[in-house]
């Protein structure tokens, strides 16, 4: 039985689920979890997810105010990480993001420190201040990492180019879903053509979205629902209403993407960058079409299917593949269906939760042999 405390700040994302799943299959398999996340951001739905979860939690939820950026808030939070730590006698730190991660690598003690960057700093390039900054930090806590948990060879191969090999134990376990996802869902009566699922910010592609129907708006028109929120959403409806899409494109308020699936025939995850999204596995595994990028992860769960993806930010390509899938309606179907059972066999919630533990084992037996 291990003692485990997950670390991460913004409760939102595929971050945020990652991190749900994987307590509740720790405490499910026998051990003692807990979390500690920051107080400022996640809203109504975090507050629910974690009530949802918070009996399963032996080691307890504690919420503390963590800003995104380097701040003064920074090292209070850091601090409360150690002392959680210390309370729990934890075995493993494990840290998730780029503050998640920090904050548990700065601990000391007879614990392991797990670290899954979720893209996080990789993002980033050392041309820009900012991304100096984090990327040498990323660097620094190297040293402080015993187990690297990538979700992608992409997001591990990154790492490698961008801050350096690791010398300490790396695994990569990829994202996984739950049996219960795999129930299809099917569009509704009044479904839109397209339906995007996300967050609203450029790195997501959503602008170029918006100018691939605007492409097909000249030719056979098509109808959109996105649904989301976010730092660049009055930018998307501002260009929405510029290219003359207000009447066939709607923006809705973020709901569960289950609920937002059956608002489109077809799915589209535009994406500039990625790690592993969920949003993806999700939409896989309820044989939702979809059509998305080739960035990040994507191409590892696309597998032999990955010649379907598009480039980023080819907006008539993106039209040209929108308009071929809703074309021809039983192909996308059969293409939804082989990607479906793809996912079945190699993203499961379970196969991730075993192999996790699995690492935090062998992380534990070379930690225990070195300090002993």
């Amino acid at each position: 039985m291990l003692k485990i405390l997950h670390v991460l700040r913004s409760p939102v994302g595929g971050l945020f689920r990652h991190v749900i799943d994987l307590a509740r299959a720790q405490a499910a398999r026998g051990h003692k979890v807990g979390i500690v996340a920051d107080s400022s951001t996640g809203g109504a739905r975090a507050d629910a997810a974690f009530a949802a979860l918070s009996g399963e939690l032996a080691l307890g939820l504690t919420r503390v105010p963590m800003s995104r950026h380097v701040g003064a808030s920074d090292v209070s939070a850091q601090r409360h990480v150690a002392q959680r730590a210390r309370e729990t006698d934890a075995d493993v730190l494990h840290g998730h993001g780029a503050k998640g991660g920090a904050y548990a690598r700065l601990c000391g003690g007879r614990f392991i420190r797990a670290y899954t960057p979720h893209g996080g700093s990789l993002h980033y390039s050392r041309s820009s201040p900012v991304g100096l900054l984090y990327l040498t930090v990323e660097q620094v806590l190297m040293a402080r990492t015993e187990l690297f948990l990538f979700e992608s060879r992409y997001g591990r191969d990154v790492f490698t180019a961008k801050i350096g090999a690791p010398r300490s134990l790396v695994r990569v376990v990829h994202n996984g879903v739950t049996v219960q996802e795999f129930a299809e869902v099917g569009p509704q009566d009044d479904a839109t053509d397209v339906v995007f699922v996300g967050e609203l910010r450029l790195l997501k592609g959503v602008d170029v979205l918006l100018e691939a129907l605007a492409v097909l708006a000249r030719e056979a028109g098509a109808t959109a629902t996105i649904v989301g929120a976010g730092p660049d959403a009055e930018q998307f409806r501002e260009q929405a209403e510029r290219l003359g899409l207000s009447s066939s494109t709607h923006f809705l308020a973020p709901m569960p993407a289950r609920d937002a699936f059956r608002l489109g025939r077809l799915l589209v995850v535009p994406s500039r960058a990625e790690s592993l999204p969920y949003i993806v596995l999700e939409a896989a595994a309820a044989a939702v079409p979809i059509i998305t990028t080739n960035v990040g992860g994507i191409p590892e769960v696309f597998g032999p299917q990955s010649s379907r993806l598009i480039a980023p930010g080819d907006a008539p390509a993106l039209a040209r593949a929108i308009s071929s899938a809703l074309a021809d309606p039983a192909a996308l179907r059969d293409e939804a269906l082989t990607l479906r059972a793809r996912v079945r066999a190699e993203f499961s919630a379970e196969g991730m939760a075993d192999a996790v533990l699995a690492a935090y084992g062998e992380a534990l037996n070379r930690f225990r042999r070195q300090t002993n």
